[in-house]
């Protein structure tokens, strides 16, 4: 292992070039916004923040964070109006827009470098107003306690999660944060021993220290926030992937293991798949990604009442128009018949309120072995298509989320497979019907 991680250690290690070449970029960025802050008296300071800040970033992946300080008066609407004014008007040159965290900023592209415009209130540890509060904390616990090795290990640790897709803290990915990242190098003190560490790790571990009970998988602390469980912006999929490649990695050091491993997709079940697509106004990346996971996750449950099994669901958006919602089934046609148990005929009040209630409108009725009044029941849709078809065109009021209603109302299409689908949407919704890359590792 230590001979693989050497290897991978040579080759994160930013070239001064390309330092250079990002201070530039970085001091830019910020002196454009410095003018505009001296515009508007809320706004005592600026610093940068992120890994840029705390020399954390992969050269190939690294955004410029500058976080604008408010007074801690500023009321809710200045914070966002004021923060999202000096954004636009600094970067204006650049092609500013909004993306949304708890509160709203602004990000813009200089020489395909991303640099993100984040206000947050100027507060003491503990006294939260917004989520990026903690950050100026962050960089400065994280500065003050990686030595330069360590954060060379973050480095490797983010390559780690990143080829192995499960990098990001996108609502889109929902995976391992570059901030989780410095946290996880940070508490086990190396990747060798954050590898080590995992690939053992029992279920309601805790990565730090904290007085409170938190229900994910493995909980990671906020060095700064002993209430603040990280763990809970990661995905319980992908955290289960970064315990089996740690295990993988351990028992087999590989180059493989950094390098982007694709799913291998089993063809014979695209007629298993359920695709649901319609058209959005055009909203934040952050908004739609959230709405249709959320959309997603209903109509899988209501599949399920209907008496479809989802085996997995995903959801994906091309983040300009269009979005899908996917579903992948046991089968697409069931039986048109299904029992329906009712109470044990001991329950006098219960059995007669069931025969009363089912008698009239059951293909049969009877009493089973199971000491319960059981009947036959017929489905009014035993094809996947007509039944989501049917429930979108008349449950989108409880069946749909709000912020998505007026876009289904509009249109939608319901069908079977990939025949109508583009080459990314191919892509997205092949990893339903694909082996895992994290599982090849093993093979």
């Amino acid at each position: 292992m230590k001979t693989i991680i050497s290897e991978i250690s040579k080759k994160v290690i930013t070239s001064k070039s390309i330092e250079h070449s990002k201070e530039r970029i970085a001091n830019l960025a910020f002196s454009l916004v410095e003018k505009e802050i001296s515009k508007h008296a809320e706004v005592v300071g600026l610093e940068f923040g992120g890994s840029f800040a705390k020399g954390t970033w992969l050269a190939n992946d690294a955004d410029v964070d500058i976080f604008i300080r408010f007074k801690k008066t500023t009321s809710e609407e200045k914070f966002e109006r004021i923060s999202k004014k000096i954004g636009f008007e600094a970067l204006k040159k650049y092609f500013p827009y909004v993306r949304y965290s708890q509160h709203p900023y602004v990000e813009a592209k200089i020489r395909n470098t991303k640099i993100n415009v984040v206000p947050f209130y100027d507060v003491k540890i503990d006294e939260w107003k917004s989520a990026a509060d903690r950050s100026p904390f962050h960089t400065e616990f994280m500065k003050k306690s990686l030595t330069p090795k360590m954060r060379n290990d973050v480095k490797i640790l983010k390559k780690f999660l990143k080829s192995n897709g499960i990098y990001g803290a996108e609502i889109a990915k929902q995976g391992f944060s570059g901030y989780i990242s410095e946290v996880l190098i940070f508490e086990f003190g190396s990747f060798e021993n954050l590898i080590k560490s995992i690939s053992k790790i029992e279920e309601k571990h805790i990565v730090g220290k904290t007085s409170k009970k938190f229900e994910t998988p493995i909980v990671i602390i906020d060095p700064i926030d002993g209430n603040r469980n990280l763990a809970a912006a990661v995905s319980d999929e992908n955290i289960g992937k970064f315990i089996l490649i740690s295990r993988a990695f351990k028992q087999k050091p590989s180059l493989e293991f950094f390098k982007n491993k694709k799913s291998k997709i089993s063809k014979k079940y695209w007629d298993n798949l359920l695709v649901v697509k319609f058209d959005y106004e055009v909203r934040s990346p952050d908004i739609i990604w959230g709405q249709i996971k959320r959309a997603t996750s209903t109509l899988a449950t209501q599949l399920e009442l209907g008496g479809f099994t989802v085996l997995r669901s995903k959801s994906h958006t091309d983040e300009l128009k269009e979005a899908y919602l996917l579903f992948f089934l046991e089968s697409t046609k069931i039986s048109q018949i299904y029992q329906k148990d009712g109470p044990e005929f001991f329950r006098d009040s219960s059995s007669k309120s069931f025969i009363s209630k089912n008698l009239k409108n059951t293909e049969l009725m009877w009493v089973g072995n199971n000491k319960k009044i059981n009947s036959l029941k017929k489905r009014r849709h035993a094809d996947a298509t007509n039944f989501m078809k049917e429930f979108l065109k008349e449950n989108i009021q409880t069946g749909i989320p709000k912020g998505l209603q007026s876009d289904f109302k509009r249109g939608f299409e319901v069908s079977i497979g990939n025949k109508n689908l583009s080459k990314s949407i191919k892509e997205a919704a092949g990893e339903l019907i694909s082996i895992d890359g994290t599982f090849l590792h093993f093979s």
